[in-house]
Order: structure tokens, then sequence, then C-alpha cells
């Protein structure tokens, strides 16, 4: 049973559905010039929060931007949102430009293989998997130590970037 919760596409994103776009690699460590602003942080999770085009409040997400540590030029943004009526929570990871997307993402948290995403599209600044978040991987994520995102360069080399989950749920129940 644990396989379908990270194997399962949005339904948003299935839909077509637009769901907001927030900034994306390095916004939690704010480069000059970079859209959104870091508003909290919890262990290490930033809550980021920007007013897209058209919005008429801040939207914000729970973000932490990782590298691989013997691949320093592969790296993720993992950005967990609440969609603007509430009524689903979305995880969004972008993965680098060059990364094989059928293989798709995988997830393990403390060793537990969770199952893959799928890539749902690709801007300039890399591939988008996402999501959503249902509440036994909110509880996996809450409860976990380490989840270990997996990318693939080719069908058979997978590079595991782990993604600490200290603070993930203090910094979940701050998201507005």
């Amino acid at each position: 049973m644990g396989l379908p919760l990270f194997s399962r596409l949005s339904a948003l994103a299935a839909l077509g559905f637009a769901v907001l776009a927030l900034p994306t690699a390095s916004a939690a460590q704010q480069p000059a010039g970079a859209p959104g602003t870091v508003k909290s942080n919890h262990g290490a999770w930033s809550i980021v929060c920007d007013q897209p085009a058209g919005a008429s409040a801040d939207q914000c997400a729970l973000m932490q931007n990782v590298i691989a540590e013997d691949r320093p030029e592969v790296g993720l943004s993992v950005v967990v949102l609440k969609t603007a009526d509430r009524k689903a929570k979305i995880l969004r990871v972008l993965a680098p430009l060059g990364v094989l997307l059928p293989n798709g993402l995988g997830l393990n948290v403390d060793g537990k293989d969770i199952g893959r995403a799928y890539f749902v599209r690709c801007f300039s600044d890399g591939c988008y998997a996402e999501v959503v978040l249902e509440d036994e991987l909110l509880k996996t994520f809450r409860s976990g130590a380490t989840a270990t995102f997996i990318v693939f360069q080719s069908p058979e080399e997978g590079i595991g970037i782990p993604v600490d989950l200290k603070g993930f749920g203090e910094g979940y129940d701050a998201l507005p």
C-alpha cells in the first residue's frame, strides 16, 4: 500500500490546472535578485513567500534546496505547498535538466522505498515531478529523519540526494 502514494500523479497536474509557481532553485539561500522572501526557517526547511503576477496576496511554500554530496552539479529543490483553495497539498521537486525522464524520481525515507513520481513538465530551470502530498506520505515525512530522492542520468545510474527532514513537521504546521 505504500508505493501508490508517491507514484500517483497529482490530480491537479493530470487535469492541467495551474498550481502556484513559486521560486525554485536556490530561493532559500536568497541570491541577489531572487524572487520570494524567506519568512521563517524550521530546521533544514524554509518558508518562502512570493506574490505571483495577478495574485492578490502572497503565496507561500515550505522549501529545501539540496545538492548531491558526490555530484555538485546535481541539485534539487523540494517544495511543499497548499493550493490556493486549501483542498490539496502538493509535493513538487525540481530536478536539473539532463535527468532521464522515463525513470521518474525515486523516493526512499529512512531506507524504505516509497515509490516513484513521474516528471510532469520541463522548463529552462529544470524538470518538475509533482504529486499530491497525501496524509500517509505527510506522516512519513513528519516522522522520518532523511528522505532520499533519486534521479537517473541513465537507466542504470541513479543518484541519491539526501533531504534532511528535520523541521519538516514544524515548518509544515507554520505554512499559511
